[in-house]
């Protein structure tokens, strides 16, 4: 064979071996999207993509399960072996959807195996696939299993595995079996999904995270959101769609007959995280008192352009005044919050406050004087203008957000995510108390405050903070 023919084959070889290479394609952001990116960054060890049909959230998984495998993983520390499944809801589920994204992306020189649970290899389309063995660039060989939650719980134990996916949303008890599965290995979980159930245990669990673990971690992705699609094919579905399914379908939203009363709050716009707030713009604090039922109190802070920030949190039940007001004072002591001339907080209230406790002869109001915070109990609770001018700081009918709640502030956030319309059109009483207290702070607030005058050391420092945050956030 002469130097030509061995050159033409050389690039023959290079680019058979371009084309079977899907994963550099999404790995060079030529199919890969912003948000994507995002959740493959994500250090968390339970962490799902909430997203509408369409939005690139199967790649998501189908890529992360590719990286362990492979131990290429971009972002994290990479294994040599690593073990995996693949969980969809049924096998015909899995064989169109999971089994087919995961061969899209596996390119086929890395395959040491294939073993079949029904079919042929050379007909894999049409097949169902037990395990797919991997080369691992250490010099090992991986396992990726697929596994479907038809099959019951019973065949999810007994392995120790490094992940698991989760092709939309599992039965509770397969979800806790895999969680299992992982614990010995110090694994991961991770779930892409379009919530199409209405508020199920991931609602509770994940989306809302109630329990406050600090492994769980969720993102929202809508058709907008990848700007691979198809702008005439996005207009032809959203005319055929209703409203709920356009929620879920297209937005990644959870769905509730009620409906979201602060539905334009929007997590990667509302939520930030924390920054050293100039102390100028410290503005108030909020309480709405509990004792069995959680007592909830946010520190609020306010630009000189009318922006708010929800900046510090104390939310607790089944605690005295004594103990609330010593950890409210803790907090107030960290940010250096001012005190008025007799050393005490000034605070706004419920005015249910006033009443007497069962447990004692004087009102709230006057235990927590008792405990050095001044409690201003004349708030307006006016529900309906108070949800209306909540909603408008969150998201103007112009689109400009004045409502910025720090990271830390989980409560808040939760309540906010879960706060649904009820019978009558109002809205249902439950975990509504950091809700409560934000209405109140609003509500006490001038709705068109004058502009406060600032001197050059104020303009100076107000400047260096908006590069700050330009920096951090982009905006």
């Amino acid at each position: 064979m002469n130097i030509i023919n061995k050159i033409k084959l050389l690039n023959l070889e290079i680019k058979r071996r371009e084309d079977n290479n899907i994963l550099k394609k999404y790995n060079t952001g030529k199919v890969v999207h912003e948000k994507q990116l995002l959740f493959h960054k994500s250090i968390k060890k339970n962490r799902w993509v909430f997203g509408g049909n369409r939005t690139g959230k199967t790649e998501c998984g189908a890529v992360e399960c590719i990286y362990l495998a492979r131990g290429i993983h971009p972002y994290k520390e990479n294994k040599k072996d690593t073990s995996g499944w693949v969980v969809s809801l049924s096998t015909q589920v899995q064989r169109d959807v999971a089994q087919s994204k995961i061969l899209h992306y596996l390119n086929p020189d890395w395959i040491e195996d294939i073993v079949m649970l029904s079919g042929r290899k050379d007909n894999l389309k049409n097949g169902i696939i037990d395990k797919i063995l991997v080369k691992n660039v250490f010099g090992g060989i991986s396992t990726i299993g697929f596994k479907s939650c038809d099959q019951g719980r019973e065949k999810f134990q007994g392995t120790s595995l490094d992940y698991v996916w989760f092709d939309e949303e599992p039965p509770y008890d397969i979800y806790l079996e895999c969680k299992m599965r992982v614990i010995d290995k110090c694994g991961e979980i991770f779930g892409t999904m379009t919530p199409l159930k209405g508020l199920t245990w991931v609602y509770n669990n994940i989306y809302l995270n109630e329990n406050n673990d600090d492994e769980v971690w969720h993102i929202t992705l809508s058709w907008q959101d990848n700007p691979f699609l198809d702008k005439k094919e996005i207009e032809s579905l959203t005319k055929i769609m209703s409203k709920d399914e356009l929620d879920s379908r297209c937005y990644g939203n959870f769905s509730f007959s009620g409906g979201l009363v602060y539905s334009n709050f929007k997590e990667e716009f509302n939520v930030i995280e924390p920054f050293n707030v100039p102390s100028e713009w410290y503005d108030n604090i909020s309480i709405d008192p509990g004792l069995k039922n959680p007592l909830s109190c946010h520190f609020y802070a306010i630009d000189y352009d009318g922006n708010i920030y929800v900046i510090a949190e104390h939310y607790e039940a089944d605690k005295d005044i004594e103990y609330h007001a010593e950890h409210i004072l803790k907090i107030a002591d960290k940010l250096n919050w001012p005190r008025n001339s007799m050393g005490k907080l000034n605070a706004l209230i419920d005015s249910a406050a006033n009443q007497k406790t069962l447990a004692s002869s004087k009102s709230v109001v006057d235990l927590f004087y008792d405990f050095n915070i001044i409690c201003n109990a004349k708030v307006n609770k006016d529900l309906f203008s108070g949800i209306q001018r909540v909603k408008n700081l969150i998201c103007s009918a112009s689109g400009e957000r004045k409502l910025f709640i720090f990271s830390t502030c989980v409560n808040l956030i939760r309540e906010i995510k879960s706060y649904f319309w009820g019978k009558a059109d109002v809205p249902i009483k439950k975990d509504d108390h950091a809700l409560d207290e934000l209405r109140y702070y609003v509500m006490n607030r001038p709705e068109n405050k004058k502009p406060i005058i600032k001197n050059q050391i104020q303009k100076d420092k107000e400047r260096l903070f908006l590069k700050i945050k330009r920096d951090r956030y982009g905006r």
